[in-house]
């Protein structure tokens, strides 16, 4: 019975029409299987699906389509590399860094790939404002470290983090590096080659795009070497009874039948943000994470997480003295607020922070500076609610 308000952008995003178009036109006019048959549906399809990859190495500024792997989403591009880079080189005694920032799926995959060969799990610190600890980067590089893994913008804290100073540092010690890029990608302009991380991680569902669908953008050199992790269709230059021969890049890392149409459906959404600009939308984002802020701040009762806006992208969690952030959540909603309310897939993260919940507003460019109003309006009456019952 109101209008909806969507704050819960970091967890996925809405889809334009152009978005949802060039899916149902896919599925409607062209679709077929890739790569494989040799009819005109599958030339289409095969045609619009490696369009998508070019389209996503030019948004990237990767050396090479070829550089661009398909996964279904970034939890797969990261699990990929655990297991296809980490099981072939990782061995024991050597060290995985990641930092206090991460989402559970750049922790995971780690974990499990310690309990396999024996490696050493070590940990950035962060600061009490939610900023990287640098100066125990240093301390914490070592020859034994293998992979740095780390995210460039917290999905909890909005933090942005300093990822050339962390690439550079880690390459002079001997260190590979995967950034967690899922919360940057669809905000900020990325350009791969400058960035030199070694592998990129993203997923199409929170930059305007279809769920079921991502990218791992690994330097080609690196991917090479790699052994294919998972076996099938499509992955194969040749199979015999004896063996098998891998595929050139990318496809040796996709095995079956890849995300089609979402991944044409992330061409679209990759077209229509660079008609609006990222540029322009990590300016606009900013400008509403200070006002959210400054609002924030009047209040006595609230706490927000993170540090200050100059340094975060558009995120703003926060906690509310004595009601639980599920409460907060769940009385937004009935006002037509949609914000997040949990450990939002960072549990060590809250704990370090000592909380165990919070409330999480995330925008896009689609948001309205009047909808924070709304926010406000709805914690009010949420706070004052709780007050009365008490």
């Amino acid at each position: 019975g109101c209008p909806l308000v969507y704050f819960d952008n970091a967890a996925t995003t809405q889809r334009p029409r152009q978005v949802i178009e060039a899916i149902t036109e896919t599925y409607e006019m062209h679709y077929g299987n890739v790569h494989r048959g040799i009819h005109r549906l599958a030339d289409e399809t095969t045609e619009l699906y490696e369009n998508a990859r070019q389209r996503i190495a030019q948004f990237l500024n990767a050396k090479s389509h070829e550089e661009i792997v398909f996964t279904s989403g970034a939890t797969a591009g990261i699990n990929l590399v655990a297991r296809a880079w980490g099981d072939a080189y990782v061995q024991e005694g050597d060290e995985i860094l990641v930092s206090e920032l991460e989402h559970h799926s750049n922790l995971v995959p780690w974990f499990q790939l310690a309990e396999r060969t024996g490696a050493v799990i070590r940990y950035i610190p962060i600061t009490d404002e939610g900023l990287l600890a640098r100066e125990q980067l240093e301390r914490l590089l070592s020859p034994r470290t293998k992979l740095v893994a780390i995210t460039a913008v917290s999905n909890v804290l909005g933090t942005i983090v300093p990822l050339t100073e962390i690439i550079a540092a880690a390459h002079a010690t001997g260190a590979l590096v995967l950034v967690d890029a899922a919360q940057s990608v669809p905000h900020r302009k990325t350009d791969g080659q400058s960035l030199n991380a070694d592998f990129l991680v993203f997923s199409g569902h929170k930059m305007l795009g279809p769920s079921g669908v991502g990218v791992l953008y690994g330097k080609r050199e690196i991917l090479e070497s790699m052994p294919p992790f998972m076996g099938g269709g499509s992955m194969i230059r040749e199979v015999r009874m004896d063996g098998f021969i891998p595929g050139d890049l990318p496809y040796r890392f996709e095995a079956g039948t890849p995300p089609i149409v979402p991944a044409i459906g992330m061409k679209a959404a990759i077209d229509y943000l660079e008609r609006v600009g990222l540029e322009r939308i990590d300016q606009y984002e900013r400008e509403l994470v200070k006002r959210l802020h400054q609002e924030l701040e009047t209040l006595d009762f609230v706490r927000i997480l993170g540090p200050k806006p100059e340094e975060k992208s558009g995120i703003v969690s926060f906690v509310v003295e004595r009601i639980h952030a599920h409460d907060i959540a769940q009385l937004l909603d009935h006002v037509g607020v949609a914000v997040r309310a949990g450990h939002h897939c960072a549990m060590p993260l809250h704990k370090r922070l000592g909380v165990t919940a919070s409330v999480r507003a995330s925008f896009y460019f689609y948001n309205l500076p009047e909808e924070i109003e709304r926010l406000l309006e709805g914690l009010d009456r949420a706070v004052r609610l709780f007050r009365r019952r008490k």
